[in-house]
């Protein structure tokens, strides 16, 4: 009787119920999108880098290791000798390094310098590769390999010819010895859309002529003998390590912070990244504070509903109370609609933030680098429909005992 009584009061108000219903459903969609936002841009943020157990570099701070050898953000205080980093992957604890060397940049874009090991260890998203969508890797001295952001943003096509630029904002380039385009890499939404890639040799030989950061006044030698000269790295500015075992990491960090030829320093990317993430997350935590103040807001607007609607209702609260329904049936009546109503609006919501994310899931991907998986609600936003369900009853409590007084008071003698 209570279901038949509530079905049918629900069904008398049908537009005001349903406009209810949809407005307490949009209000839960983006609650649902900012809970997704938030913890995309997290993950998406802590798998720039992954699958590599230590990021080497001279000593510095963890963070400031991190920025400049993944997110190409500052300087290094110093580079690494070859011989150093010789002997560090002759460990038996490593399996694998891709040495970089960073300094030079071409119109804002950092240069970075590698092997074409980095292509193949270098793993992103939980162990994504970097693919090549145009062209190929270098192959030749003065090849160079650009990312998505950087054809995109430079208009720049396979063979096309630039110079690089010697340190971050200097305006002395390396004109003599200019390189062609032979491959444009996918987009990865990581600092790797944004940087020009070159090898560590090209390296060398872009600073032949140079000496203390310095060009020599009068010398420039010929590209043709620059090719046959040896042009193996001196230093490098960071590695990335794999190591065999798990179990070595921290064996094999402690040997490199205490590595007694230089003052080098290894972290590891995962615990960089989250305490680079807590101080920059402040976007996290008002997206957090977001989403509960629409919650709150939901709620009191579905109680201010409710309230509204009891001038329109007491003429019907009082036929209920005439026919002899008990208080518990007044109220529960309500607040039964009270469940209804906020069960069918976690239900819409929903399904209307799945439609959204597959229109939205490719454009905020391509513009800001942000994964939105599109899955199953988590056990958490299960949770938290659950409690608003229980909350949207509770509040409905309410203005129920208020229905119930007036349905007292009113009898048969209101007049609406």
């Amino acid at each position: 009787m209570l279901l038949k009584l509530t079905f049918a009061s629900l069904y008398a108000r049908l537009l005001t119920v349903s406009m209810t219903v949809f407005a307490i459903s949009l209000s839960l969609m983006l609650y649902l999108s900012v809970e997704k936002l938030r913890t995309s841009a997290y993950t998406s943020f802590t798998d720039t880098i992954s699958q590599t157990d230590l990021i080497l570099g001279s000593r510095t701070s963890s963070i400031q290791l991190l920025l400049y050898s993944v997110f190409r953000v500052g300087n290094a205080t110093n580079n690494i000798t070859w011989e150093s980093y010789e002997e560090i992957m002759n460990k038996d604890e490593v399996e694998w390094s891709v040495p970089i060397s960073l300094g030079d940049s071409h119109k804002g874009f950092r240069v970075m310098g590698t092997n074409l090991d980095f292509f193949k260890r270098y793993k992103y998203r939980g162990g994504q590769l970097i693919e090549i969508s145009e062209g190929n890797y270098f192959d030749d001295l003065y090849d160079v390999v650009i990312g998505a952001a950087v054809a995109e943003k430079l208009k720049y096509n396979i063979g096309k010819s630039i110079i690089v630029s010697h340190g971050i904002k200097s305006f002395t380039d390396h004109d003599d010895q200019p390189f062609k385009v032979s491959g444009i890499l996918e987009k990865t939404g990581t600092p790797i859309d944004n940087t020009v890639i070159v090898s560590l040799e090209a390296i060398e030989a872009i600073h032949v002529d140079w000496s203390s950061g310095a060009k020599i006044p009068g010398q420039e030698t010929p590209i043709e003998e620059i090719r046959n000269m040896d042009l193996s790295a001196k230093n490098i500015t960071a590695a990335f390590i794999g190591v065999k075992s798990k179990l070595t990491i921290f064996k094999l960090q402690r040997w490199i912070n205490e590595y007694p030829e230089e003052a080098l320093t290894s972290i590891l990317p995962g615990v960089a990244l989250h305490e680079l993430w807590r101080i920059i997350g402040i976007v996290e935590n008002l997206l957090l504070g977001i989403s509960i103040v629409v919650i709150f807001t939901t709620l009191i607007g579905m109680a201010a509903i409710i309230f509204s609607s009891l001038n329109e209702r007491r003429r019907e609260m009082a036929i209920w109370r005439a026919m002899g329904a008990s208080p518990n049936i007044v109220i529960g009546i309500l607040m039964l609609e009270a469940f209804i109503i906020s069960f069918l609006s976690t239900l819409i919501s929903s399904i209307l933030l799945y439609i959204l994310l597959n229109i939205l899931q490719p454009w905020i991907d391509d513009t800001y680098g942000i994964l939105i998986n599109i899955e199953l609600l988590s056990l958490k936003d299960l949770l938290i429909f659950i409690l608003f369900i229980i909350s949207a009853m509770l509040v409905s409590l309410i203005p129920a005992i208020r229905a119930y007084w007036f349905s007292i008071n009113d009898g048969m003698t209101i007049k609406i």
